[in-house]
């Protein structure tokens, strides 16, 4: 099979989780024998066009913008533009794939102009990062989710709740969505021999002292002030023995507010954004990660901290007790509840054995449920159907 992807963030442009995700998803793709071209958007000096990991990557231009939605515009009309070049000089497709709402105008009008099936992968909705739609900038967005949810062939998504999270939300057929789980590489935590661990380890804290992290975007959904409030009573109990880190890219500046109006302000360290390489690195001499969302489709995140061999603390919300067994793989609390969540923290850092023991059970299940060339096999299985579907129509 021939695939046209489309996607709005791909590597080295990272914004959320999709550009890691397509990153290595597509490669195990291609050992399955098919042939993939992505198109994204340009970004610093990376080249318009390169073959990585054997998917052909093109990173179209996209004309400058008053804000945020008109750029989204451009960046369409730029990606409908190469795609529709690259289906006339490449082709023919078998299939368009396009990666949420952001791609949908683009990946719509290449299905219908040229005929091509599409299969669409929601990773989030309007509606449940905001638990509803309550103004016309959340309607605008959800509107586009919908149009793409229904122009699509069939729809992927990450968890069994965004599946019922879509019928809710759009009205969706549960038999038009596919459940295929987000993925790992365990390799890349795995550590380096040659590297001062230590040393890295004393950036951030000493010796004696816990070292409890999040990573993520720094926006309400995902709960850091929860994590912040549940961090002084954690502090409390352990007698100050700790840090806090707080590693991502955005305004951190009303949590470090929120962190000294709490005391802990001397205990919190917020790194901004960290490189791949530092955090793969980070991810091994932390003591435990914590997830606190208030949304959360799957938690990627709790995969990478099951392949650092960290054990985890999650809250109950949307996909994370899929992926998050409790007290199996990890703990799972109550969501928007710091008290639960000190407490699982807590359960983590006094009782390391404990610890060790789901450290080892969540690294044992990512070969099991969260191997990417399993979930390529997945993704090609959707594939097939949607082509030999589309074998058996004519499509005026």
């Amino acid at each position: 099979m021939k695939i046209l992807v489309l996607t709005w963030e791909f590597p080295p442009r990272l914004v959320g989780g999709i550009a890691r995700h397509v990153a290595e998803l597509y490669p195990e793709i291609v050992k399955l024998g098919h042939e993939i071209h992505l198109v994204t958007v340009e970004f610093g000096q990376s080249p318009p066009y390169e073959v990585v990991d054997g998917v052909h990557v093109y990173r179209v231009p996209v004309q400058e913008a008053n804000n945020f939605f008109q750029w989204i515009v451009h960046m369409n009309n730029s990606m409908g533009h190469h795609g529709g070049q690259l289906i006339q000089e490449k082709g023919p497709f078998d299939l368009i794939h396009a990666h949420d709402w952001l791609v949908g105008d683009a990946a719509i009008a290449l299905k219908h102009l040229f005929k091509i099936p599409l299969i669409a992968t929601i990773h989030a909705t309007e509606y449940g990062r905001y638990n509803g739609i309550h103004n016309d900038t959340q309607r605008y967005i959800s509107n586009k989710e919908g149009s793409l949810i229904y122009d699509s062939w069939r729809v992927i998504v990450c968890s069994d709740y965004m599946r019922y999270e879509l019928k809710r939300a759009f009205e969706t057929p549960l038999d038009k969505v596919d459940i295929i789980y987000n993925g790992i590489r365990p390799e890349k935590k795995h550590k380096d021999p040659n590297f001062d661990y230590l040393a890295f380890r004393r950036q951030f804290a000493l010796d004696h002292e816990k070292i409890i992290y999040y990573v993520g975007r720094m926006t309400r959904e995902k709960g850091v002030s929860i994590l912040l409030q549940a961090a002084a009573k954690v502090l409390w109990e352990l007698q100050g023995n700790a840090k806090i880190v707080i590693i991502g890219g955005g305004n951190t500046q009303h949590l470090q507010v929120e962190a000294f109006e709490l005391g802990i302000g001397n205990r919190c360290c917020f790194t901004g954004f960290m490189s791949d390489e530092d955090l793969d690195r980070f991810q091994t001499i932390a003591d435990c990660a914590v997830f606190p969302s208030l949304y959360e489709p799957f938690g990627i995140v709790a995969l990478e901290s099951f392949a650092a061999r960290v054990p985890v603390v999650v809250s109950s919300t949307g996909g994370l007790p899929e992926v998050v067994h409790h007290q199996k793989t990890g703990i799972v609390t109550e969501v928007n509840n710091p008290d639960s969540l000190a407490w699982g923290i807590l359960e983590i850092l006094r009782n390391p054995d404990y610890g060790q023991q789901l450290v080892e059970k969540a690294y044992e299940e990512l070969a099991l449920r969260f191997g990417w060339p399993q979930l390529a096999k997945q993704t090609e299985a959707v594939y097939e159907v949607v082509c030999e579907q589309r074998s058996q129509i004519h499509w005026e």
